[in-house]
C-alpha cells in the first residue's frame, strides 16, 4: 500500500506492507535510491504493518520494488502503473 502526502516541491511517500508478508526483512529499492538494497528498509508500526517513508521530487513517475531476504523481488499491488517488471509512483 502506498501512502503519499503532497507538498510544494515534494511528495513524501510511504511504502507499507503488512507484518509478516513476506516474513522476512524488506527494503524498497527504486531509481529515487539507485536501485540500491538496504537504504529504505521498512520497519515495524504501532499497527503491525512495516513502512518507510521517502521524499521524492513531484511532478515525475518512479520506478520501484520491493526487497526480501534470498533475492525475492515482488511488486506492489497498489502502485500506479507498471513500468515492465517494476511499479511505478506518479507523485
Amino acid at each position: 500500500m502506498l501512502e503519499r502526502a503532497l507538498r510544494k516541491n515534494t511528495a513524501r511517500v510511504t511504502f507499507v506492507l503488512p507484518a509478516g508478508t513476506p516474513p522476512a526483512e524488506v527494503s524498497v529499492v527504486g531509481d529515487f535510491n539507485d536501485w540500491r538494497p538496504g537504504v529504505h528498509p521498512l520497519t515495524p508500526r504501532k499497527d503491525g504493518n512495516r513502512a518507510v517513508t521517502v521524499e521524492l521530487p513531484t511532478g515525475r513517475s518512479h520506478s520501484f520494488r520491493y526487497l526480501a531476504a534470498d533475492d525475492y523481488w515482488f511488486n506492489d499491488d497498489t502502485a500506479d502503473d507498471q513500468d515492465g517488471p517494476n511499479s511505478l509512483i506518479h507523485t
